[in-house]
């Protein structure tokens, strides 16, 4: 997917989660995350735009913490959220395509990976401030899904931070069956190596259609089709967590 597009659906992805998150209210809670009211939800995406705004707007070459959460709840907390939402988008619809700035996974550019990782981490999110109002999520595109797995598999869990390890070697199959694709998923004592291919036996294989696949993988959604192995399934929902910290 191009840089603009990624833009256009962060845009259009944070304004479906703030009108959820205040349709809820922000002491509803949040079943795909069942630690966390939407205030809590609010407060981290929030905080997650303005991080990512300061990198590309200030330029930042090196990692900088975060400014923490806010202190606010109800209409001002979902003020505090649009704002910084809109300053978001902003700031990368207006960048320069050669910004410098620092990044955490490959890309072919710095401003096409955050416009990337905040068009997945608002989607995601997004479907969890739905998931308070006890309704069936929104539709995500499936070379957006795609797009998401693409991220989750070769970037994310091939980083050494990744805790998906087994003391056995092991194949995971992904069938993205309504997009034609499929990616093979090799884990071991070392970070996951991800093939995108589907030949071959594996030990697993988790198969559906991207949209419910890619929710699935990041924890948010029953695995739609599964046969071979469980407990390889079950492996990935105890390990492939990401974190904040």
């Amino acid at each position: 997917m191009k840089t603009a597009e990624h833009i256009e659906t962060l845009d259009e992805e944070g304004r479906l989660l703030a009108d959820a998150a205040e349709t809820a209210g922000t002491s509803a809670k949040v079943p795909t995350c069942p630690s966390w009211a939407v205030r809590d939800l609010l407060r981290h995406v929030g905080m997650v735009h303005r991080w990512a705004t300061a990198f590309v707007a200030e330029g930042r070459t090196s990692y900088h913490p975060d400014d923490g959460l806010p202190d606010l709840d109800g209409a001002e907390l979902i003020t505090w959220f649009r704002e910084g939402h809109g300053r978001l988008v902003g700031t990368l619809a207006g960048a320069r395509p050669d910004v410098e700035c620092w990044t955490f996974l490959p890309a072919p550019s710095p401003l096409a990976f955050w416009a990337r990782r905040q068009a997945h981490e608002t989607t995601v999110h997004r479907v969890d401030a739905e998931s308070a109002l006890a309704g069936t999520p929104g539709v995500i595109p499936a070379e957006f899904a795609v797009d998401g797995i693409e991220e989750l598999l070769l970037g994310f869990h091939a980083r050494g931070r990744s805790k998906v390890r087994s003391d056995t070697p092991r194949l995971l199959r992904v069938q993205a069956t309504d997009a034609g694709r499929s990616w093979t998923v090799r884990i071991s004592q070392e970070p996951p190596v991800t093939q995108r291919d589907g030949a071959g036996e594996a030990d697993c294989e988790l198969s559906g259609p991207a949209a419910r696949l890619y929710l699935s993988l990041w924890n948010r959604l029953p695995f739609p089709s599964l046969t071979g192995d469980a407990s390889l399934a079950a492996l990935w929902r105890e390990r492939s967590g990401v974190t904040w910290s």
